[in-house]
């Protein structure tokens, strides 16, 4: 006589990794760009359905350029299999505003998917967001699953991408990682030997500045600086100290700054749009192989444009150096020291 076998046991379903990504919130309005690129305004009626990357961003961040080269890099991976990108740039400084700036930008960065020109902080203001860069991951019912705030975690972050589009049915969504060559001012920066920090140039958000006499607010002035210690940095020759900015008014002025990291960029600009000639040294001399894309090994560039500029890209041992910048032209309006 055969022994009927027992009723099979029901199989416990396996868990969805998505479902450990909590509920954040609603995906807000995206009204009050003024202007959208590569794209009509985009809604989260829209939207229902797909898997949605929104990252903030601006054009002369120097931790946005390094993290767009991965947000195309997913753009490019996923768009047939249900995500969607989108850019909002939101600017830090008020040229970032000129819709004309950030057409170049996105055209220069080979940006595809859509942008919204967030110029007046409306999106900003909807997500309640605070940094830049800054990636919201949503998922097929309009709800925030993730966020990453900053640089670096990418992995870590396409892995939602593909846990979302896994969880909104997609078939046979790609696996792996997508593995990222950037150059210049994009390429990852070299964090283990970074001493200097973010160091704005107006007075507004200035620190460790140190030219004779310290700063004078929104008037001429001639500046002179003393030999700078580590972080410590100033101005010489005729400029105006602004809130955001310090415009040089006469030919022949600079900025020196003592760092120790192995990129130094900075931001800058043209006021009247016509070119500026400057050139670069470390602890007095040429930068040589030292120096960035936007020089060359004599330490001569152009300001040609409102933007960031790689002016150091060190080649050998990394250590406590004086950098100085001179404009030969006056009109040149200076922002902000970022290294990496």
């Amino acid at each position: 006589m055969t022994v009927p076998a027992p009723p099979a046991a029901p199989q416990a379903s396996a868990p969805d990794p998505a479902s450990a990504l909590a509920v954040e919130g609603e995906l807000p309005s995206l009204s009050g760009a003024v202007q959208w690129l590569n794209s009509p305004q985009l809604t989260p009626e829209v939207l229902r359905g797909k898997i949605v990357v929104v990252d903030f961003w601006t054009y002369s961040c120097i931790n946005c350029l390094r993290a767009i080269p991965y947000v195309r890099a997913w753009y490019e991976k996923y768009k047939d299999q249900g995500l969607v990108v989108i850019g909002v740039h939101t600017p830090e400084f008020a040229f970032e505003k000129n819709v004309h700036n950030v057409k170049k930008a996105v055209s220069d960065l080979k940006i595809d998917f859509p942008v919204a020109i967030d110029s007046d902080y409306a999106i900003w203001r909807a997500f309640r967001n605070m940094y830049w860069p800054a990636d919201y991951f949503i998922d097929g019912q309009g709800r925030i699953r993730d966020h990453a705030f900053g640089e670096g975690d990418y992995r870590l972050s396409e892995r939602t991408i593909q846990l979302l589009l896994q969880e909104a049915g997609r078939a046979n969504v790609s696996g792996g990682f997508v593995g990222v060559t950037a150059l210049g001012a994009q390429a990852a920066p070299d964090n283990d030997d970074n001493r200097s920090p973010e160091t704005y140039v107006g007075y507004g958000r200035a620190e460790n500045f140190i030219s004779r006499g310290g700063a004078v607010k929104d008037t001429a002035h001639v500046y002179a600086v003393a030999r700078p210690q580590l972080n410590q940095w100033g101005l010489s020759g005729d400029w105006t100290g602004g809130k955001e900015r310090a415009v040089l008014n006469r030919q022949d002025g600079g900025i020196a700054y003592r760092f120790h990291a192995r990129d130094l960029h900075l931001v800058l600009g043209s006021g009247s749009g016509q070119p500026i000639r400057f050139k670069v040294t470390i602890d007095g001399k040429p930068p040589g192989d030292s120096h960035g894309v936007d020089v060359d090994a004599e330490g001569r560039g152009v300001v040609t444009g409102q933007r960031l500029y790689q002016l150091i890209r060190q080649s050998g041992t990394i250590g406590d150096h004086t950098f100085e910048i001179r404009f030969l032209d006056p009109g040149v309006e200076a922002y902000a020291f970022t290294f990496g």
